[in-house]
């Protein structure tokens, strides 16, 4: 249980979750809205998008806040203790390593680009190698180096952004926003996959964090106020610039802010910071998955980074939606069992909790059965001559939901019998 001395106020705990919003990730979520649909649309996909991705935050992580647990220990009784371990591990390693592969190829891009100015030219294929052997080696450090980048990066990212916004907002820049019609057309389901996927891995381990509130209040008014806010807020910047600078690539959007200089810097040092998380959260994730010794954290660190960095080389990137429309299908199902469980089965009561040794079949189930149903509309989407689904991005989590909550009790109605039979 929780140790009454590492209490946490709402607002640190908020504070830690619009942090986590203020990136580069955030922006490019916003740079593919826009490239689809308005700009009022693209706002209006983003609240409701986070609006959901807050709904399931809160469930999530006051399950964490009432027992004083880490997700991973609370999914223990849907999942088993093993389960749990091993399907969160999984779902971390798969995120962790697409991100480091799509911002290694945006710090690569940023790189190009601005050797391009100075009349070198650098490959982006190479550049995005060279930028993730970088950040992999500089992950191995751990913690130190990130906390020292961190300070660097995010108020340079957040100082970059505001500038650029503030140049939009006059001048010929407005006038093309107030004129802007996308070139592309998105459903809206479609940005809503995107924009849930972009923090969909967040919601569901939101308990890591919220594990030492005090109160369920705590958790609700960290969200509310954490994620809804600079979250709506970044993609709204990135759509913005987007429009104003009249081009879909990140990179070009943050060398025409500023000088070349100033902005590819910026760029290279905000994907840098997000990097180091994603590697080291990776490295731990696939000592989990393959029960590694703890001793080779470093080693595991390097294997996640250069996997990372290989998917940056192929132009992982140019795969954004796709990817982000896979991680909305296949993360949340996660959370569909777990609130299945936890509220409604144990009708939210902490001492109703019981972690399960082993692997609790039926919440492995539930879950992959969600998450591979909710996964058809985008595989399907890859190719043009199967016939294309819908994509619906709530469906996963709902249908892990159901399939949880009637198996449960189906065994429950079966123990009885066996026991009345006795």
């Amino acid at each position: 249980m929780r140790n009454n001395g590492e209490h946490q106020s709402w607002y640190s705990l908020g504070i830690v979750w619009a942090g986590a919003m203020i990136s580069i990730p955030s922006l490019l979520v916003g740079n593919t809205l826009i490239s689809g649909m308005s700009l009022p649309k693209a706002l209006f996909v983003a609240f409701v998008g986070y609006f959901i991705v807050v709904a399931i935050m809160i469930l999530q992580g006051m399950q964490s806040s009432d027992l004083g647990k880490p997700t991973v220990h609370i999914a223990g009784q849907v999942f088993g203790k093993k389960g749990s371990r091993t399907i969160l591990s999984i779902i971390l390693a798969i995120a962790c390593l697409g991100w480091f592969g799509i911002q290694a190829n945006v710090c690569g891009a940023a790189l190009a680009n601005l050797l391009a100015n100075y009349d070198m030219n650098l490959p982006i294929p190479l550049a995005s190698f060279l930028c993730g052997l970088v950040m992999v080696v500089s992950a191995i450090y751990g913690i130190k180096v990130l906390r020292v980048i961190s300070y660097i990066a995010v108020p340079l990212l957040v100082i970059i952004s505001i500038v650029g916004l503030v140049q939009t907002l006059s001048g010929d820049h407005l006038q093309a926003i107030q004129n802007y019609k996308p070139s592309g057309n998105m459903s809206f389901m479609d940005g809503l996959s995107v924009t849930m996927g972009s923090f969909a891995l967040g919601a569901v381990i939101a308990g890591d964090y919220s594990q030492f509130s005090k109160k369920r209040s705590d958790v609700f008014k960290a969200a509310i106020f954490g994620i809804i806010p600079a979250g709506v807020l970044m993609i709204g910047v990135g759509a913005v610039l987007t429009i104003a600078y009249q081009t879909s690539d990140i990179t070009a959007v943050f060398l025409n802010i500023a000088t070349p200089f100033i902005g590819g810097v910026i760029l290279i040092l905000a994907t840098w910071k997000t990097n180091l998380v994603n590697a080291i959260s990776g490295g731990i994730a696939l000592i989990n998955v393959f029960n590694i010794s703890k001793q080779k954290e470093k080693m595991a660190v390097g294997i996640a980074g250069t996997v990372g960095t290989l998917l940056a080389v192929v132009g992982i990137l140019n795969y954004f939606t796709p990817i982000m429309s896979i991680l909305s299908a296949m993360i949340p199902p996660v959370a569909g069992v777990m609130i299945a469980s936890y509220w409604i089965m144990n009708k939210g009561n902490m001492n109703n909790w019981r972690q399960v040794e082993g692997v609790n079949r039926l919440g492995v189930f539930s879950w992959l059965v969600g998450a591979v149903i909710a996964s058809i509309p985008v595989v399907f989407s890859l190719f043009p001559s199967l016939p294309q689904v819908p994509n619906q991005p709530l469906t996963g989590i709902i249908i892990s939901f159901v399939i949880y909550y009637f198996g449960y009790r189906f065994s429950i109605q079966k123990s009885i019998m066996l026991e009345e039979n006795k």
